[in-house]
């Protein structure tokens, strides 16, 4: 493939993604397990290549608690054990290597235990690699497994990665070893970013859910003039190769995966939680809305301080097509509903988010969003994207018009997968 294009596809590449056959949309919760095909990551793939791409390569490995093979085994020590392979320094994002930080808590340079290499965070003195944390390498490898929402971290990290990588006077290689997008590859939702909110949980100027793989990801922003912060001369210069997956396709949501979930980070334990996060973290950014954070709960169960789980039920009753909210009496007396996924070819991820946010309004008449701090308000419009939004709901509160924001951000989803579709690596 031509050079001009700024990235490649390794030998074995996505042959299998397009094998096969698009899974029938039904009455399921794309969490849970169901029989499925076995989908084989991109680090599987590039062991079955015989590691040839990183051969005599010094190497540093971005990654975390979750970035392991299909048997479990972690990137780290697959490379560390492969033959020819250089892996020299390791690389932790938000949470860690080990996934057991909590969110925004500032991680510290380590050492690996079982291998000795070097640690060193992008989540504490620094966000992104320095020169000198990449000194002596050939490339950088990133193996993340995300959720599917833009305001995920692991996202963001992987921009900053390639831009210090590519902004080198000797550009690094940027190796992307592909997973899964656990919502599949069709379910483009939510609001827009807009371009001056880009953060670290907005990093890219996309709706809320993106429908794209990490690797889908890293090729539409590296080919895309204006998406990292990059000069076109250091784009050009710079060298981005995914790893695909195979046996992956667009219809694939977790479940239909073959793959054991590993906690991304301690509020993502479980895949159930990461569909969880799509449907209500937004919702629960303002307001009195909150989800609880037990076992198999995690973004799961919603609750609003004072009101029962019959209030829950009769504010949202059949709003949201795909989706049955379920009363639960909590052990403490909590009363609250289960978001439980009963069409997902039907669910619209983010819908239920809205509407928590115009609830928050009615049971609240002096409106959360009108009276939000200065912080609460950057935090809000950072998470969700749109200034815009956030002034509808400060100053009509319950009369929002959610109508004309979900046509916008429908229109906004189609501009995107028509942008994004010469990027994408699987049927």
């Amino acid at each position: 493939m031509d050079r001009r294009e700024f990235f490649r596809l390794t030998a074995l590449g996505s042959l299998g993604a397009s094998l096969l056959p698009a899974c029938a949309a039904g009455a399921v919760d794309p969490a849970k397990p169901a029989a499925a095909a076995r989908t084989q990551l991109g680090i599987d793939v590039l062991a079955a290549g015989g590691f040839e791409t990183l051969r005599g390569v010094r190497c540093g490995l971005v990654t975390h608690r979750a970035g392991v093979n299909g048997a479990g085994l972690r990137t780290v020590d697959v490379l560390a054990a492969a033959p020819g392979v250089r892996l020299t320094k390791l690389f932790g994002p938000e949470h860690g290597i080990d996934g057991t930080a909590a969110a925004e808590i500032t991680v510290k340079n380590a050492k690996d235990a079982r291998t000795g290499l070097p640690i060193y965070s992008l989540y504490g003195a620094t966000r992104r690699p320095t020169p000198e944390m990449l000194e002596g390498l050939d490339a950088l490898v990133v193996d993340f497994q995300d959720v599917g929402a833009r305001s995920y971290t692991y996202i963001s990290c992987l921009r900053y990665v390639i831009e210090a990588c590519f902004a080198l006077p000797r550009p690094l290689r940027v190796i992307v070893l592909d997973r899964p997008n656990p919502l599949g590859g069709e379910k483009v939702d939510g609001p827009f970013l807009d371009r001056k909110w880009r953060s670290y949980v907005g990093a890219y100027e996309m709706p809320y859910v993106h429908g794209l793989t990490i690797g889908e990801i890293a090729r539409w922003a590296v080919a895309t003039p204006g998406i990292l912060e990059l000069t076109d001369e250091q784009r050009r210069r710079g060298f981005l190769e995914v790893v695909p997956m195979r046996g992956w396709n667009r219809a694939l949501t977790w479940n239909r995966t073959g793959l054991n979930w590993v906690p991304t980070s301690p509020r993502i334990p479980t895949a159930q939680a990461a569909l969880g996060y799509a449907m209500v973290g937004l919702g629960c950014q303002l307001g009195e809305f909150s989800h609880t954070f037990g076992d198999e709960m995690h973004f799961r169960f919603i609750k609003y301080s004072r009101r029962k789980s019959a209030d829950l039920v009769a504010a949202f009753g059949n709003a949201v097509p795909g989706l049955t909210l379920e009363p639960r009496l909590m052990p403490d007396g909590t009363q609250g509903v289960y978001t439980a996924v009963t069409d997902w070819a039907k669910l619209r991820p983010t819908l239920l988010s809205t509407l928590m946010m115009r609830q928050a309004c009615v049971w609240d008449p002096t409106n959360p969003f009108a009276r939000a701090t200065k912080n609460e308000r950057e935090l809000f419009i950072k998470h969700t994207g749109s200034e815009a939004f956030y002034e509808e709901l400060r100053v009509r509160g319950a009369a929002v018009d959610l109508n004309r924001w979900l046509a916008q951000w429908s229109t906004d989803a189609e501009a995107f997968r028509a942008r994004t579709a010469p990027y994408r690596l699987y049927a």
